[in-house]
C-alpha cells in the first residue's frame, strides 16, 4: 500500500451515480506578478510595450494619420469599406471601426505598413 494521501471521496447513498472526489475549496486569486523589467520600466516611466508602435495611440489618431497620408480616395481603395468611400469622415469611420473588429484590424495593419514605408523613405 502506498503512503500517498488520496483525496476525500463523497459517500455514495445508493441513488444515482457515485460522486467523484470532493471539490477543492476556492482559493482567492493570487495577485498579478510583474517581472523585474516591467517594474523597472514602470518606475522609470517607460512603456510596458516599447516595441508596439500602436501602444498609446488612439484609433482617431490612426485614422487621421492614414487619411492625411493616403487621402480618403486611396484609403477607400486600399480598404474598401463604406465609411472610407461614401461621404468619408473621421467621425463616421470611428463609429464603424469601434463596432467592427475585422475592419479595425485592417486599418491597424495599414497603419503599420505606412510606418514601415515611411521608415524606408517611400511614400504610399
Amino acid at each position: 500500500m502506498s503512503d500517498d494521501p488520496k483525496p476525500p471521496v463523497a459517500e455514495h447513498d445508493g441513488n444515482g451515480p457515485a460522486a467523484g472526489p470532493l471539490p477543492r475549496q476556492a482559493q482567492p486569486p493570487e495577485p498579478a506578478r510583474t517581472g523585474a523589467a516591467t517594474r523597472e520600466a514602470a518606475e522609470r516611466g517607460g512603456s510596458s510595450q516599447p516595441r508596439n508602435p500602436l501602444h498609446g495611440l488612439t484609433l482617431e489618431a490612426i485614422v487621421t494619420a492614414l487619411a492625411d497620408h493616403y487621402g480618403w480616395d486611396e484609403l477607400g481603395h486600399r480598404i474598401p469599406i463604406r465609411c472610407f468611400n461614401i461621404d468619408p469622415s473621421v467621425t463616421s469611420s470611428l463609429r464603424f471601426l469601434r463596432k467592427t473588429p475585422w475592419a479595425r484590424e485592417k486599418v491597424e495593419g495599414l497603419y503599420l505598413f505606412m510606418l514601415r514605408e515611411q521608415r524606408r523613405g517611400g511614400r504610399g
